[in-house]
């Protein structure tokens, strides 16, 4: 980690330049999977603060919710805890035409549960057991599966990390389980490690984005997903809005006093 060359800054005009090219091509992408039936699987891992949910924004923002949704889980129940472990993953996978974004995925097992004892050592090596074959089963169905692990340098990292306890708008985003993974970085790094050795697999391999750099990783996830995906572009059909009618006299809009408005409160702003 943070052993990456140092790149040359990358200007905004740049960035949001590049950005909305990508997003205009995750629309055409979009398209493609409603009309030819794909489904589409994307994970985003890695250690907290590495920007995974940053990403995730600016490849949703855009796309329609009905077709792409962001599935991030909360803390298993008591009930989904006594279930097969991918059971609660499985009805969160995507029908016909959908493409789902994983924030954090089955691979909570490997790293968060691992390190902090939320899992069983059977358990945890279960999983590693499984989740190849897991992966496969999906890749078989036709299911296009795609893994990005997010790394980011202990250096970044703790700069988030403090960054966001001085912002009262990303507060909330620090847990105790994210103050702990301070203490806790090789653990995390060794648990890392092994994860990608089990599960790294030709089938189903893992991408590393280098993330100390939040827009370089977005603009990088997003252009090495798309050239992952063998979508085409579906022209859009014509559509001509017509004019309004003329009006006919027969509607009178009730007085605007029986309506409760909100006040103007951008009117105090000036």
């Amino acid at each position: 980690m943070g052993d990456a060359e140092e790149q040359p800054k990358l200007s905004k005009k740049a960035y949001q330049d590049e950005l909305e090219r990508l997003q205009v091509e995750l629309v055409k992408l979009q398209e493609w999977v409603r009309h030819s039936g794909a489904r589409i699987v994307v994970l985003f891992e890695g250690r907290d603060a590495a920007g995974k949910g940053g990403t995730i924004k600016r490849v949703a923002e855009n796309l329609n919710p009905r077709i792409a949704r962001i599935a991030a889980l909360p803390a298993p129940t008591e009930r989904e805890k006594t279930q097969w472990y991918f059971q609660r993953y499985v009805p969160h996978l995507p029908a016909a035409g959908e493409i789902v974004l994983f924030d954090r995925s089955w691979y909570n097992r490997a790293g968060v549960e691992r390190v902090m004892g939320y899992c069983t050592p059977e358990e945890y090596e279960r999983f590693m057991r499984q989740a190849p074959v897991f992966e496969q089963m999906l890749i078989e169905d036709g299911i296009l599966l795609r893994k990005y692990w997010f790394s980011v340098s202990d250096a970044e990292q703790l700069k988030r990390f403090r960054s966001r306890a001085d912002d009262p708008i990303r507060r909330w985003k620090l847990s105790p389980t994210d103050i702990e993974s301070v203490n806790r970085w090789e653990d995390y790094s060794r648990a890392k490690d092994t994860m990608m050795a089990f599960t790294d697999t030709a089938a189903s391999p893992w991408f590393v984005v280098e993330s100390d750099s939040k827009k370089r990783a977005r603009l990088n996830m997003i252009a090495h997903f798309l050239s992952t995906v063998p979508y085409t572009d579906i022209e859009p059909p014509h559509i001509e809005i017509p004019d309004r009618p003329p009006a006919s006299g027969s509607y009178e809009r009730p007085p605007r006093e029986r309506a409760t408005y909100v006040p103007d409160h951008a009117a105090s702003l000036s």
